[in-house]
This record gives structure tokens, C-alpha cells and sequence, in this order.
């Protein structure tokens, strides 16, 4: 195969890669961040007297979560940017 379809390709990979990364990590924190709200809601309705400690809680949780999106972000710039 000529050397310059096979430089193209290997960079319709990259960028497929990394808008599989972006879309999949964002798509995993979204749904996890609604669940999350959504049950420490419930307990807070279910139990009102804990509700600051569930709010630090849930505040801690969510950043974990935020986290695992702006992991896939870098992934996704390092695939863009670097040169292999």
C-alpha cells in the first residue's frame, strides 16, 4: 500500500479514537452524575435530617465523576496533538 494512504488512514484512526474517547467518557460521567443526584435526592426526601452530610458527599462524588470526563478529554488531545 502506498505510504500516503496508510499516513491518511492513521489519521482518520486517531480522530475517530479520540471522538470515541470524548463521546463515550462524557456519556459515562452525564448518566453517572444522574444517578448520583437522583439517589442522594431520594435520601435527602427520605431522611432531611442528613441532608448536609449527603450534600458533601454527593458534591465529593460528582468531582470523582467530573474527573473521569476531563481524563477522557486529555486522552483524546494527546491522540490529536502528539505524533507518534
Amino acid at each position: 500500500m502506498d505510504p500516503q494512504v496508510l499516513g491518511i488512514i492513521k489519521n482518520i484512526v486517531e480522530i475517530l479514537g479520540a471522538v470515541f474517547c470524548v463521546a463515550f467518557g462524557s456519556g459515562v460521567a452525564a448518566y453517572a452524575q444522574g444517578r448520583v443526584i437522583g439517589q442522594t435526592t431520594d435520601a435527602m426526601a427520605r431522611q432531611p435530617e442528613l441532608a448536609n452530610d449527603l450534600r458533601f458527599t454527593m458534591i465529593i462524588g460528582l468531582a470523582m465523576i467530573e474527573s473521569l470526563a476531563i481524563y477522557c478529554l486529555l486522552i483524546s488531545l494527546i491522540l490529536l496533538f502528539v505524533k507518534w
